[in-house]
């Protein structure tokens, strides 16, 4: 801990601090075109273990907690709605399938910047924000793998 800071300011600051990577983040890479997302890159391709969907369905039970997965393209103008399909058309699908590129690498990259958190909080509670940010990004992350595998 490098910053001390009272009980109001610290609770505040880890509130705001989240707030500023989520948005800013999910700003961000809805800034990035999607032609610069492959779905066969090294991220986003389809390991062995995933080709089946079984972990998806068998393992992490996806269809029971899938809806509760709030959308956050609601929050920007140019968002691509993912809750549910609105079209079967080719186009929609291939940017569907890019789109849950995007999604993905948000919160991967959401995960990234917890580390921060040891500035101002002792080490317990800075363990907490990564359990945190684990919590809240990796079942999207599941999500849209899950997806990408239905979509191709």
């Amino acid at each position: 801990m490098i910053f001390t800071l009272n009980h109001f300011w610290l609770i505040f600051s880890n509130i705001f601090m989240w707030i500023v990577i989520h948005i800013g983040i999910s700003y961000i890479s809805n800034k990035i075109p999607l032609n610069k997302f492959n779905p066969n890159g090294w991220l986003y391709k389809t390991k062995n273990f995933e080709k089946s969907n079984k972990i998806y369905l068998k393992f992490f039970k996806i269809k029971k907690w899938k809806k509760i997965i709030p959308d956050g393209a609601k929050i920007f103008k140019r968002g691509f709605p993912k809750s549910k399909m609105e079209s079967y058309k080719p186009d929609y699908l291939y940017t569907f399938l890019l789109e849950t590129c995007r999604a993905e690498l948000a919160h991967w990259l959401q995960i990234l910047p917890a580390g921060i958190f040891f500035l101002w909080n002792n080490w317990w509670s800075g363990v907490i924000m990564i359990i945190y940010a684990l919590i809240i990004n990796i079942p999207c992350i599941i999500l849209q793998r899950y997806n990408r595998i239905r979509l191709t």
